[in-house]
């Protein structure tokens, strides 16, 4: 991907302040302690993002960090692997909604599906939808290894079918993630479906505000420019979170 042109600082601003309320903020690093989730909750109430998003272990901490705040708590099952093990992601899905989870990213069983077995991967979303009791569920798709644009629409549409309220480009744990390619290929899936409620989450390899930029120019032609909101558009990001707060800083 070519990275987009720099905006003029009034632009930048326009973009963070539209940003800013979708993000999940993300600490997924292998090596989050404690005090890490604590600096991201206190960050997420300054600058009221969409949710944080952590590892199962974080959920009650970080439940309890931004208690009153509005900001929803996401944790990822089967992550990120993508593994074949449907009673094994319930479980963690009901201990991690136990916990307080608002929101469950769920990666789905992509290598089942690269070979052919569509069944495996829809009963795992389907299982963890029925699990999740009205919470809301974002499916992963791993598209840097799907590849495949035809691949990216089959595993969407077998994703909302089986009960996901989102899907989502990535893990960020791949060489490549989110594309604004696989975001197209995702988005038209979204719109054939005819609805609008269905969301979308792009994670991945965002860090300028450029890039969020660019992924909500491309929502809004697709699916009009009042679509994106909360409830149907997140970006999933860590890096990104600085630079939308220095856009605004240097708004003129």
């Amino acid at each position: 991907m070519t990275a987009p042109a720099p905006l003029p600082p009034q632009d930048a601003a326009r973009v963070a302040r539209r940003a800013l309320p979708l993000l999940d903020l993300t600490d997924l690093s292998d090596a989050c302690t404690a005090a890490a989730v604590a600096e991201l909750c206190g960050k997420a109430r300054a600058s009221g993002v969409a949710a944080v998003c952590v590892w199962p272990r974080f959920v009650a901490d970080s439940v309890r960090a931004l208690e009153g705040s509005g900001v929803r708590v996401a944790t990822v099952i089967n992550f990120p692997e993508g593994g074949e093990d449907a009673e094994r992601a319930v479980a963690d899905t009901s201990a991690s909604l136990a916990d307080g989870a608002d929101e469950i990213d769920l990666v789905l069983p992509y290598p089942a599906l690269m070979r052919g077995d569509a069944g495996t991967a829809r009963g795992m979303v389907a299982a963890v939808r029925e699990a999740c009791a009205g919470r809301l569920l974002k499916v992963i798709l791993e598209t840097g290894r799907l590849e495949a644009p035809d691949l990216i629409a089959r595993a969407s549409r077998l994703s909302l079918e089986a009960g996901a309220d989102f899907i989502k480009t990535s893990t960020g744990k791949t060489p490549v993630s989110a594309t604004p390619a696989a975001a197209e290929s995702m988005l038209n899936v979204i719109r054939a479906r005819g609805d609008r409620s269905a969301g979308l989450k792009v994670s991945g390899g965002l860090r300028r505000v450029e890039d969020a930029g660019a992924y909500l120019a491309l929502a809004d032609r697709i699916m009009g420019t009042d679509w994106a909101s909360p409830n149907t558009f997140r970006i999933g990001a860590s890096a990104l979170h600085a630079d939308l707060v220095r856009a605004l800083e240097a708004a003129p």
